[in-house]
């Protein structure tokens, strides 16, 4: 990985000392270089912060990395990484997003168990680093997924209609697993860290978290999500060309704009901690079937060539997500409410942006 994450602890300490022994301020992004990433660091600096620490793979864009106080390419399995950035920094909050996506994990189970589990261990105790150092709590943002949903059946997923956060908790895929293990891993890191040591420090990490449904952006490319087939199709109808939908004109799930997903996350991170009554927390805005997204596609993109040509594999695992999810917790707790319903969303916010991209070549 990159250089940046290769100087010892101890000289980075002795740097930090040299400069007055004060680190900088700091909000750390992980997977920065992401879809939600993007949003993020975006919303965060129209906000006015201006001590945004992104960290992704490979580097960040040069129009993020604008709007970052420091930007690091670097692997969040890397301890010499962590080591820099706790020697680094001060970091009041942490929004960890790096992750190998669904598809992908499939791929390579084990080495998506390293990064999306042991990655979470790594920021897990940076934050509990942070917090003993500088003497308050940091305040941890885990977003994680419709994946940790595993549903018998097709007659089940029908039936039971908006699934709740603690139902039907059996995922089938290794990037369900690990988030529904993150989701834990958060949970007890925040609330019964080092529970029976004789020096253990209570109330460490403010840990929250959200579960994305399917995410739809206008600004950046679908990245090989199991659920990225609503985004595929709408880029392809914007550009023109043709596209065999993975899934079947009847499967449904719940899906929300990228923007909707960024604000939620924000909110929840502002959100008065005494109204909060779990960690983990639903996410939705609408849950078309593929065919009705196909058709909406079509009314915007009267010139959309779309097919469908089902992958065996891919549809076991969407079969197993909920049709729709309950986000009453949500808004009961924290005002949660999505801006877009699926016509609207598309009018307002994805047809004239994805539209645009193309135009612009």
């Amino acid at each position: 990985m990159s250089g940046q994450s290769e100087t010892p602890h101890s000289e980075l300490s002795a740097q930090a000392e040299r400069r007055g022994g004060r680190r900088s301020a700091g909000i750390l992004i992980s997977g920065a270089g992401g879809e939600v990433g993007h949003g993020l660091i975006r919303a965060l600096s129209e906000a006015g912060h201006t001590e945004i620490v992104a960290i992704d793979l490979r580097e960040i864009d040069p129009e993020l990395r604008a709007l970052c106080r420091e930007t690091f390419a670097g692997d969040i399995c890397d301890q010499g990484l962590i080591g820099r950035l706790n020697a680094m920094f001060e970091f009041t909050e942490i929004y960890h997003l790096a992750a190998l996506l669904s598809t992908r994990s499939e791929f390579i189970p084990e080495t998506a168990h390293d990064v999306n589990v042991g990655g979470m261990i790594n920021m897990l105790r940076l934050a509990v680093d942070q917090a003993r150092s500088h003497g308050r709590r940091v305040r941890f943002i885990y977003p994680s997924s419709i994946a940790v949903y595993g549903m018998p059946d097709l007659k089940t997923k029908r039936s039971v209609g908006a699934v709740k956060e603690d139902q039907y908790l059996t995922p089938t895929t290794m990037y369900g697993c690990n988030k529904l293990y993150a989701e834990h891993l958060g949970r007890y890191y925040a609330r019964h860290y080092r529970q029976l040591a004789e020096d253990r420090v209570h109330d460490l990490l403010d840990f929250r978290c959200v579960r994305y449904p399917g995410l739809i952006s206008a600004e950046t490319l679908p990245s090989g999500g199991t659920s990225d087939f609503a985004p595929e199709m709408i880029h392809a109808g914007a550009a023109r060309t043709p596209y065999r939908c993975f899934v079947r004109e009847d499967t449904r799930i719940p899906f929300m704009t990228m923007g909707d997903a960024i604000d939620a996350t924000l909110a929840l991170a502002q959100a008065d901690e005494s109204r909060l009554t779990q960690c983990v927390y639903n996410l939705g805005a609408f849950a078309p079937t593929a065919a009705e997204l196909a058709d909406m596609t079509r009314r915007f993109f009267p010139d959309a060539d779309i097919t469908f040509a089902p992958d065996t594999a891919r549809q076991g695992i969407v079969d197993t997500w909920p049709e729709d999810v309950d986000c009453s917790a949500a808004a009961s707790d924290w005002d949660f409410k999505p801006s877009h319903t699926l016509e609207s969303a598309m009018r307002d916010v994805l047809v004239p942006r994805i539209s645009e991209r193309y135009r612009a070549g």
